[in-house]
Formats: C-alpha cells, structure tokens, sequence
C-alpha cells in the first residue's frame, strides 16, 4: 500500500536522453509526506549529487492531478530525482498491454494520451447501490486471516497520464500499462514494492522508517493490514474519524474523504467488515454520483461510484462489477475543462486507471500467491 523511488544503476545510463520519464504530482495526504520524504531523499541522496553535472536536460513534472507510485498522491521532489528514478529500463517486469480507445473488448487506449468516454453521472440510486455493494462486500464472510509472519500481496495493473516539460515546452504523456507488485507485512513495518518506472528489476524496501528513534505509527494515510482491523465500523464513527484524521488535506474534506476510502480500497486488504463500512460511509458523503459505465486499467467495463473534483474537474470512479459489484478498480477523468499546465489534460482523459488484478496472503515477500514454498 506504499510506494518509493529507487535507485538507479550505473549500467541503466548508457543512453539517459531515451531512459528518462518522469513521476507526476499527485497531491497526497499530509500525513504521508514525511513518511515518503524520508526513504525517499535517504535512497536518492548520492545520486542527486550525480544527476547534478546533467541537470539542465532533466525532464521535470508539473503538478497535473495525476498519479504516481506512491500508492496515490506525491510530493514534490527535486526534478532529478524524478529523471533518475525513471532512468531504469533493462530487466523489468513485462508490462506493456497496449489497446485502443474504450470500447467492447479493448483495453484503455496508450500512446499521447489516454482517453475514454465519459459515462453519464447521475446522484439518483447512488446511496442504493453503495449498500448494494456493502452487502456484497459482507456476504464474502469473515475476510483474511494473516498471521505476524506473513505478508499482504497485491498485484495491481496500472498507467497515468501527466504533463511533461522538456526544456520549457510541455507534453502530454500516457505510461504505458504496467503491473505493480506490494508486499506489506500486517503490522506495516516490513514491505517490498516492484514497478516498471519506480524500482529496479528486484525492486525496493517499503520497510516503515522510524521517527525519533520509535517505528511510525500506522494511520488513515499509512495503514496497516492490523490497523484497518481496529477501525470502527459504524458508518457515522468511521466517517467522523476520516474526516478529522484528514482536515486540511486536499482540494476539500469531502472529497478528501472520499480519496481516503478509495485509496483503502484499491491498496489495502481490509476485513470484510471493514469494507462493508467503507461503502456505507461513502454514501454518507456529499456529492457522491454513479456513473452508468467505466472501464478499469484490465479493460473490465463495470459500474461506477464516483466524485467530481470541482477545483480540477477530475472525476475519481470507484470501478464495480455489474454482476457481483466486486471492486475491480479506479480512475480519475478529467470531465470538466481543461487541466494540467498549459490545459493539455482534455476532457475525456484517463488521468490515472487502475485495476486490481490479484490480493492474497503469501509467506515471504516477493512470493506470489499460488507459488507456495
């Protein structure tokens, strides 16, 4: 559920005008900042140092409203860091899953720019459906059982589209869709993240730093498979906790609120129960709409729950199946206006889609589920 830069390797360098790519700025809650500054600027210390002699070429991202790895919103980085965490291209992952623009049987579209068709946004049924879905999310039974020595996986497929600055002139870019693996321990002290574009071919430590010498703890911005456990389940405690928790976070304590649950969600393993609450707190949120179709980043079309960002004119949709109302995912649209510098991000733009693709318990990091041993 947490995310890092890595590294570069020396042998990655060898043609640094073709390996750059940058991470976008997403805004990620308060809380989290500190939590990734420290891993982050303790692993890219000796190599800002380096990416110095080249600065003037490095490519810089802009604050578009788009995602990165760092499970949901960024911060702001020096542009180096951006350039040499991107510059890793041998050995990764196979990602690549190129498709058209949304439509039956394709993919979400890569290449300049993702983009899809914006479904219709309508509040009526949408407090009817969410219970639908708290429902379904109960009748699943107790949830997962996870024990000290384990580990949570979660394999996600994911790609954003961000604003790119080379030498003053701005571009729109799409990632191309890439798996993203996470392991968490339950206590959230021990972790391991592998993504095309964020690590390494064996990818980096998401252990939890320690501030002032004791472990940090967990909270609504770094959960723990152990801490979701302990949150109440009554839909008004649960979101009286979520707002006070994030004040003064984001663009507004609504939809900052409806962030917080989507990112619970797609990056967590929450029990049962847990995930029955968050679809009802949802509800309770004003604002709240359902979007009568949306595709996630596997090409699954399904039903959406979503909010409009009303600063940006992005819309984050919660992903559905239309069957089972299983969550297979998220994406944020821009539907309103233009964003990003210089407007580039149109309306009807994939900001960021999401997908996710397995959740399981494993014995090892870095183990897969299935794999046993």
């Amino acid at each position: 559920m947490n995310a890092d830069l890595s590294r570069p390797h020396p042998a990655d360098r060898e043609d640094d005008s073709s390996l750059r790519m940058t991470f976008v700025e997403r805004e990620l809650p308060a809380g989290r900042h500190q939590f990734h500054k420290e891993r982050l600027m303790a692993q890219i210390h000796e190599d800002l140092r380096a990416a110095d002699a080249d600065a003037g070429t490095v490519t810089a991202a802009r604050r578009t409203g788009s995602r990165n790895p760092f499970l949901r919103r960024s911060f702001l980085v020096p542009a180096a860091a951006f350039a040499l965490a991107g510059a890793l291209a041998a050995g990764f992952l196979t990602y690549v899953d190129r498709g058209a623009a949304d439509g039956p049987g394709s993919t979400i579209a890569t290449g300049p720019a993702m983009t899809t068709r914006i479904g219709t946004a309508e509040a009526k049924g949408t407090v009817e459906l969410l219970d639908r879905i708290s429902l379904a999310a109960a009748s699943v039974g107790p949830g997962v059982k996870v024990r000290p020595d384990q580990f949570i996986y979660i394999g996600s497929k994911t790609a954003n589209t961000y604003v790119k600055i080379v030498d003053d002139k701005s571009s729109l870019v799409s990632q191309e869709l890439h798996m993203r693996h996470t392991w968490n321990s339950p206590d959230g002290l021990k972790g391991w993240l592998i993504e095309p574009g964020a690590t390494g071919p064996g990818g980096l430590t998401l252990d939890r730093p320690k501030v002032d010498g004791k472990d940090m703890p967990s909270t609504l911005n770094v959960p723990s498979h152990d801490y979701l456990a302990g949150l109440p389940t009554d839909p008004d405690v649960l979101l009286k906790k979520i707002y006070e928790e994030t004040r003064g976070k984001g663009r507004g304590p609504d939809q900052q609120a409806f962030t917080t649950i989507g990112d619970l969600l797609r990056e967590t393993y929450p029990p049962a129960e847990l995930a029955a609450a968050l679809y009802k707190t949802a509800a309770k949120i004003p604002g709240v709409v359902t979007v009568d179709d949306a595709v996630d980043a596997a090409g699954r079309h399904g039903i959406a729950v979503a909010r409009l960002d009303e600063e940006n004119g992005q819309r984050e949709e919660w992903i559905f199946d239309r069957q089972t109302l299983e969550f297979l995912g998220e994406r944020v649209v821009q539907v309103r206006g233009d964003s990003g510098e210089d407007g580039l991000i149109k309306e009807g733009t994939v900001v960021f889609t999401n997908a996710v693709m397995t959740r399981g318990v494993v014995g090892r990091m870095k183990e897969m589920p299935g794999a046993g041993g």
